[in-house]
């Protein structure tokens, strides 16, 4: 039976894994174990700061989602930052993904925030057709990035 729950420190090496899936997929990113590793004990260390949820089959992480909290002026207080949604290739398709996604909206507006904002790759249309059926919508926003070596 699935369930959606937060992930803990024993978590993170299954969580490394499926970071790594991730991390070959996306255009901007590559895996780095040690660094997950870090970012991951850091959220799940510091639930302030957001956290992380599993979609848990078992004993088997599914899938996770990372969801970070910050405050907005715009909506006058907390939001959520979506990042790091993943599911095992092959468990694609068969539901899993919104489970996990509708339990992070779910725990976000229990948290208290009023938005949730998330990216995507933009060549990711799968992704993005995923996201929109779950309510999300193209913002008018365009992320920009500067990286500190």
């Amino acid at each position: 039976m699935l369930r959606v729950e937060e992930g803990t420190l024993d978590d993170i090496p299954q969580l490394c894994d499926l970071l790594t899936i991730l991390f070959t997929q996306e255009a901007d990113f590559q895996p780095d174990i040690a660094r997950q590793s870090a970012g991951l004990r850091q959220i799940i260390e510091r639930p302030e700061v957001g956290r992380i949820l599993v979609l848990r089959d078992g004993s088997t992480l599914v899938g996770m989602v990372n969801l970070l909290y910050t405050i907005s002026t715009a909506c006058g207080g907390r939001v959520g930052i979506l990042e790091d949604m993943i599911i095992q290739a092959d468990r694609r398709g068969s539901g899993a993904g919104s489970t996990l996604l509708q339990g992070a909206i779910a725990f976000a507006q229990a948290k208290g925030c009023s938005r949730i904002t998330l990216l995507t790759d933009h060549t990711n249309d799968p992704a993005i057709r995923f996201y929109k059926r779950h309510g999300f919508a193209l913002s008018g926003m365009v992320p920009l990035r500067l990286v500190f070596p």
